[in-house]
């Protein structure tokens, strides 16, 4: 082939001008080295790149080169004889995908320097995987799924808004860097992508917890390898959708069952309990009262005792009989923030006796909510004695109050400083009967939720292994 007719000596600031704004083909014009210097419209869309993302950088990130530029060129456009096909080059896309194109080469000669200008034909083929980028691009944005691609040297290639948001991951800083380094904080058995997954390990729905700060999401993981025409892996990708709120609700909805089967039986039964309750207590108090008139001490400790025993029973009962829909509940507009004031006091002098100190951020103005006054404030009691016997060597309880505008929720956080609830025990707190006090009986928490339930809010709990936080959040109406 003619040398000659791949040898042109226009200005450099011209080509660059012409690939930049006017050339209608995919072209690129490279240094010496194969650095990319310019770029068409053309090229960066069918490519899926900006011209930030290739100027300076190798060709050899879109075009897959086995030799260095200026070998390529002697080999197929510096000859004598013509060629009989021009050569096929391999593209990949900035989301992985693969194609081949015909290409032409040209040498340009500046100042005793050498530039080359690389042709991509094959236009119909680029213009038509530039629709599906286009939908790719849009895909990756508005999706409402977390979407990770990745190379075959485990570089991540692309990510969408959403696994940013829940992998509290920088899409700028984590594109082009190996996953080893985006999730070099998180030990390797508990990555959300292994290097496995590039060996053909495929997953389907498969359930995974991921924590984010305090965040706990629930998700449901997908993933593939991506092969090209000849069968060849290409990339891999990772699909996974967010269920926490799906999670939740299954749970509640499994709680609000067993809460509901007990509270019938325990309705029906609290009153044949309490019947010869009634009766051991009065003739308890008639023996006590005979001891202590005959000077019988030993005796009448045993009876005190019993006595005693028969209140905790009571209460018992009486827990029973609020897992079942309370009867007499007042529904009225209540002020949190003076509901939570009025107990202050107590909760104060409870906190003293464990050495713990109570902070309290109040904010102002804040909406009145539908609730039952004297129901919240056992939430509040509760929720805040189990905080402080949690802090055994004494700490600091925060609550606090914000309010969610968009949600349309006020958000309550009682925080404390104490160990933490382990994983395998946060998923069984507001069961039934799951305690882990030596004396407790399990129904604190069941019911402090099914007060809350019933106006409509949530309790939440997220704990990463110091401290625990319980947030209510309640509507307003």
């Amino acid at each position: 082939m003619d040398n000659s007719l791949y040898e042109i000596g226009l200005k450099l600031q011209t080509i660059q001008h012409y690939i930049a704004n006017i050339c209608s083909k995919a072209a690129a014009l490279l240094d010496e080295q194969g650095n990319i210097i310019a770029c068409s419209p053309v090229l960066l869309e069918a490519t899926g790149y900006a011209l930030a993302d290739l100027k300076m950088k190798s060709v050899r990130k879109v075009i897959c080169l086995e030799q260095p530029i200026s070998e390529f060129y002697l080999t197929y456009f510096c000859r004598s004889e013509p060629l009989q096909a021009l050569p096929v080059l391999h593209a990949v896309t900035r989301h992985g995908q693969s194609f081949s194109s015909r290409s032409v080469l040209y040498m340009l000669r500046q100042n005793k320097e050498r530039y080359y200008l690389m042709i991509l034909h094959d236009l119909q083929k680029f213009q038509t995987l530039n629709l599906l980028q286009q939908f790719a691009g849009t895909f990756m944005k508005d999706v409402n799924l977390g979407v990770l691609l990745i190379s075959p040297d485990f570089t991540l290639v692309d990510i969408s808004d959403m696994a940013c948001r829940i992998l509290g991951i920088e899409r700028d800083t984590a594109l082009n860097r190996s996953l080893d380094e985006v999730f070099a904080t998180v030990p390797a058995e508990h990555r959300l992508v292994q290097r496995t997954i590039l060996d053909g390990l495929v997953v389907r729905n498969h359930a995974v917890s991921w924590m984010n700060n305090r965040e706990r999401y629930e998700l449901l993981l997908d993933s593939s390898i991506l092969k090209d025409q000849d069968g060849n892996t290409v990339g891999a990708y990772v699909l996974f959708k967010d269920v926490t709120n799906l999670r939740s609700l299954e749970q509640q909805v499994q709680r609000s069952d067993r809460l509901a089967m007990i509270g019938q039986i325990a309705a029906g039964t609290a009153h044949e309990i309490r019947n010869p309750l009634t009766a051991i207590k009065g003739f308890l108090q008639m023996l006590n009262t005979t001891f202590q008139e005959k000077e019988m001490r030993k005796e009448k400790e045993f009876t005190q005792i019993m006595l005693s025993e028969i209140d905790r029973i009571n209460d018992l009962v009486n827990e029973f009989l609020l897992l079942s829909k309370p009867k007499n509940v007042t529904y009225d507009r209540v002020d949190v923030s003076a509901v939570l004031m009025e107990i202050l006091p107590i909760i104060k002098n409870e906190a003293l006796l464990h050495k713990v100190t109570v902070h309290y951020a109040k904010k102002q103005d804040l909406p009145e909510v539908i609730a039952d006054r004297e129901l919240l404030k056992q939430v509040y009691l509760n929720i805040c004695k189990n905080g402080i016997e949690a802090m055994v060597e004494g700490g600091h309880l925060t609550i606090s109050e914000r309010i969610d505008v968009e949600e349309r929720k006020i958000h309550i956080d009682f925080h404390d400083t104490g160990p933490g609830i382990p994983v395998f025990v946060i998923d069984k707190i507001f069961d039934p009967f799951f305690t882990t006090k030596p004396n407790g009986t399990g129904l604190g928490l069941s019911v402090c939720q099914r007060i809350i339930h019933d106006i409509g809010g949530t309790i939440r709990v997220s704990s990463k292994g110091f401290g625990t936080t319980f947030t209510i959040s309640i509507p307003i109406p």
